[in-house]
């Protein structure tokens, strides 16, 4: 049985680190060295500390830490980097609604998150613009009505884990009087960076639906994979929630064979699918992150050879336009 964490998780999320100096000293770094303060003006560092317990105090290479702290190199402008990198805004049909695939829709409620991933592809999304009121909500709520096609409909963001409980519930409630849809994907960062976010008050909202709920959590090395997010995932197992791991290649970040390797087996080790490795969308400011397509598939060569079939991601690529996620490998 595990034991339930108390609603605390809000309290947490107002104590995330919101600064170099403050995320440097908690790590015994010396902010000098490392750290943008004019990076964090342009996306603000925002950490929980659950994600920061992780990473090894004196290391300024950590690979956690290297996902949430603002450099220098965020400032360049990099030729085919953009704002928009995978079409977001052209797709939108309605506001809140983003309609670019057959059979599937995603609505964005919230351009909130609880950790400020630096090669983030919204980080230049203009969320303050595609605020849903309540009206707005219900015409996004009446498009997916309209459309009889859509058989799944995915929650993103910002994160949709940090609307209330309440929200969530009247959302799932909206959904279950829409009998096409068949399928409700979340896509959260939550369950890995504040497992305390994943509580019983969640997973009684979540689990009133009558359609099959999917959490799509977003894991890029082993060590992320703390003994809290275990229980969580075990938790959300045992209330029927299928659970899928998205994560994104990053240069000297998870860019090896034994750090891809390692994901997956700790992923599945607590019941976790590896699903999909991105290739970065190239959002203004993340160059430093991008690792080749070349480089990138001959890694894939090399997990394919030491892991089973199903512990291996599909690697794939989003682009402005298409159909689908291009599969690369």
């Amino acid at each position: 049985m595990i034991k339930l964490q108390n609603n605390t998780w809000q309290h947490q999320l107002r104590d995330a680190f919101k600064s170099i100096p403050e995320l440097c000293d908690y790590l015994e770094l010396n902010t000098i060295d490392i750290g943008s303060i004019q990076a964090q003006q342009n996306f603000p560092l925002r950490v929980p500390k659950s994600f920061v317990e992780n990473m090894e105090k004196g290391n300024p290479n950590d690979p956690l830490l290297k996902q949430v702290l603002p450099i220098n190199a965020e400032l360049q402008t990099v030729a085919g980097f953009s704002d928009d990198p995978v079409g977001d805004l052209n797709a939108m049909t309605e506001t809140g609604v983003i309609h670019k695939y057959h059979g599937r829709a995603l609505l964005i409620n919230t351009g909130s998150c609880a950790i400020h991933c630096r090669y983030c592809f919204r980080r230049n999304f203009p969320y303050n613009d595609y605020q849903l009121s309540k009206q707005k909500q219900q015409n996004a709520l009446a498009y997916l009505q309209n459309h009889h096609e859509i058989k799944e409909v995915i929650l993103s963001g910002g994160d949709p884990l940090l609307l209330s409980d309440n929200k969530l519930a009247e959302l799932i409630s909206a959904f279950n009087q829409i009998p096409h849809l068949k399928r409700i994907r979340i896509h959260s960062r939550l369950p890995i960076v504040l497992p305390a976010r994943i509580n019983k008050g969640l997973i009684d909202a979540l689990t009133q639906s009558n359609k099959q709920i999917i959490m799509v959590v977003h894991c890029n090395h082993a060590n992320e994979l703390s003994y809290e997010v275990s229980e969580v995932c075990q938790m959300m197992q045992l209330a029927g929630i299928k659970l899928l791991n998205q994560s994104v290649l990053l240069k000297d970040i998870n860019d090896n064979v034994v750090e891809l390797c390692r994901l997956s087996e700790r992923l599945f080790e607590i019941g976790v699918m590896p699903y999909y490795l991105h290739l970065l969308d190239k959002a203004q400011g993340t160059a430093h992150f991008e690792v080749s397509r070349a480089e990138a598939l001959s890694l894939m060569e090399q997990v394919r050879a030491r892991l089973s079939g199903y512990l291996v991601p599909k690697l794939v690529q989003e682009e402005a336009g298409a159909n689908g996620k291009t599969v690369v490998f």
